[in-house]
């Protein structure tokens, strides 16, 4: 009896041990920021590197700040030149490292951030990818919090408004679902636009073809967004 114990024991432990390992080797192999998002701090100002957080503030601060989740497997770096842009129009934001590059193990992440920024009173959160998704996920939870939602390459994820969310995605997307887009308010397509170019991270496996160029892209995005925070969430 003791020798089928130890045998199990000896069986649990290789297992855990297998799935440990397999998960480490999935979440080592991610996507690393470009040598862009190193120029770009090095070049911009009113941004506050808090390790776990980067802060953007804009020159002109107002009332509206956007949280941003960083897509699946994506280091969080790689979204800073997009910030900077959001950042000149006016909008603070603050770019939230997720533990293993993945949103998912840290869905509550925005409630760290609220007592950073007690000026801000309109929050907006958004995200690229599983990001999107697991900030949607917040802010069908927190509607007390949240004013709007940002969706760059993902959906509506949890039950949250159409009608307080903006979906933005590239027409060569070769990664988004978009049968989950079953809604038809608040969508911006960019047309030559792909999934990965939201960041500064390279080419994404699946993805397809851009035809714009990356700064295109992120220049259209936060257009977009800063429209939608400027017409949709101010106010409310």
């Amino acid at each position: 009896m003791k020798k089928k114990k130890k045998i199990a024991l000896i069986t649990i432990a290789c297992i855990l041990g297998a799935g440990a390992i397999a998960f480490f080797a999935y979440t080592s192999d991610y996507y690393h920021a470009d040598q862009t998002v190193t120029e770009a701090m090095a070049t911009g100002s009113g941004i506050q590197n808090n390790g776990d957080t980067i802060i953007f503030t804009p020159a002109a601060p107002g009332n509206d700040g956007l949280i941003f989740y960083p897509g699946g497997k994506v280091e969080y770096t790689a979204y800073i030149p997009l910030m900077q842009k959001l950042q000149q129009r006016g909008i603070t934001c603050v770019l939230v490292k997720m533990p293993f590059n993945l949103a998912v193990f840290d869905s509550g992440a925005a409630d760290r951030v609220y007592g950073m920024l007690p000026g801000i009173k309109n929050w907006t959160i958004g995200g690229h990818s599983l990001g999107g998704a697991m900030a949607s996920n917040y802010a069908s939870g927190h509607p007390d919090k949240i004013k709007g939602l940002i969706l760059l390459g993902a959906y509506v994820y949890g039950g949250y408004n159409p009608d307080n969310a903006l979906t933005i995605y590239g027409s060569n997307d070769g990664v988004l679902d978009r049968t989950q887009i079953t809604y038809t308010q608040n969508i911006v397509v960019l047309q030559g636009g792909n999934h990965a170019q939201f960041g500064d991270y390279g080419l994404q496996q699946g993805d397809g073809t851009a035809t714009i160029s990356k700064e295109s892209q992120q220049n259209q995005t936060a257009d977009a967004i800063a429209g939608f925070i400027h017409a949709k969430v101010d106010g409310k």
